[in-house]
């Protein structure tokens, strides 16, 4: 059996659609496949785990990272567990029409999320930070948590894996978001500021600099656990049991590269699959894989879901011969 568990190809195709194609090659092969799309602690999962959590999507007004009025939406079960995405509506890929300020950009968007989670009931809030626009230390999201009352009796998980500190934050992913050098010195001292005021100091912690310093602000206001968004997720669909019963896993994310191999979803996946091959089906291979290219099987380069359809067949066909 070929458990199929891929990321989303960001910005083009969701996981379900990779799996879904991938799968659709094996069984025009005869071959057998399990569908289990993943995803990292980013954007893709509430998708990824709105099934096994027994999450309702709840559709909220927000505020995108620039204060324009926004459509949010996040999970909620009826066990009082909600899992949200920063990437919702404090995402880079969050609709503006203005200038995307890389100083401006706020997490306030989520905070309101969070306090709509907390006032129907959810004492279970967990947040996947991937994804985000903002650099602000979180400022946004607390403002608007605090004003709303606070989160008294509620457990917080921030998901992220990614371990750079608070104050690299800017450094580290400011650039990526809009802002120059010049930005990302103001941004840093801002940081390093908000941090003096916040009940617990997040500089030097591992991990609170992911979403711009939201982890941090999260996990020093809220006393946030940071967690592996990757190591959740898998925990979550049942992966273990799953990788029993197969005879090969088939990853998969839009590009293949060295930062594949920093926390993301194909090296915790690589992990707990050492007894069983893996196979990599992405949208392009970087020029840095280098050695980190042998711990696959074998890797397919696959741009539109007919390719992933063919590659679906040639690994169906592959493991055939050689079993």
């Amino acid at each position: 059996m070929f458990l199929v568990a891929p990321d989303s190809f960001k910005g083009t195709f969701s996981a379900a659609t990779v799996a879904h194609a991938i799968a659709r090659g094996i069984r025009a092969e005869s071959g057998i496949a399990r569908e289990m799309p993943v995803a990292d602690g980013g954007e893709g999962t509430l998708d990824a785990l709105a099934e096994p959590l027994g999450l309702g999507i709840v559709v909220v007004d927000s505020v995108n990272p620039w204060g324009v009025p926004a459509s949010g939406r996040y999970g909620l079960s009826d066990s009082g567990t909600a899992l949200i995405e920063i990437a919702s509506v404090s995402g880079i890929t969050t609709v503006h029409n203005g200038f995307r300020d890389p100083i401006a950009a706020s997490t306030r968007g989520t905070g309101i999320l969070v306090v709509d989670a907390y006032r129907r009931g959810a004492r279970h809030i967990v947040i996947a930070a991937g994804g985000s626009a903002t650099t602000d230390g979180g400022a946004g999201a607390i403002e608007a948590i605090e004003d709303a009352g606070g989160l008294s009796g509620a457990r917080v998980e921030v998901l992220t894996d990614v371990t750079t500190t608070y104050l690299d934050a800017a450094q580290v992913f400011g650039p990526q978001k809009g802002a120059n050098t010049l930005a990302v010195n103001e941004l840093t001292g801002r940081l390093d500021t908000f941090a003096s005021t916040l009940p617990k100091d997040p500089r030097g912690v591992p991990g609170t600099g992911a979403a711009g310093g939201f982890a941090g602000g999260m996990w020093a206001q809220f006393d946030a656990a940071l967690r592996s968004g990757a190591d959740f997720v898998l925990d979550a669909i049942g992966f273990g049991d799953a990788l029993t019963q197969a005879s090969a896993v088939i990853v998969g994310e839009g590009r293949l590269d060295s930062q594949s191999a920093a926390g993301k979803i194909v090296s915790a996946i690589l992990a707990r699959a050492d007894a069983v091959p893996v196979i990599a089906v992405v949208g392009s291979v970087g020029d840095d894989l280098g050695a980190y290219r042998d711990r696959f099987f074998d890797v397919l380069v696959a741009t539109d879901r007919q390719a992933m359809t063919e590659a679906g067949k040639t690994l169906a066909r592959k493991v055939r011969v050689q079993s």
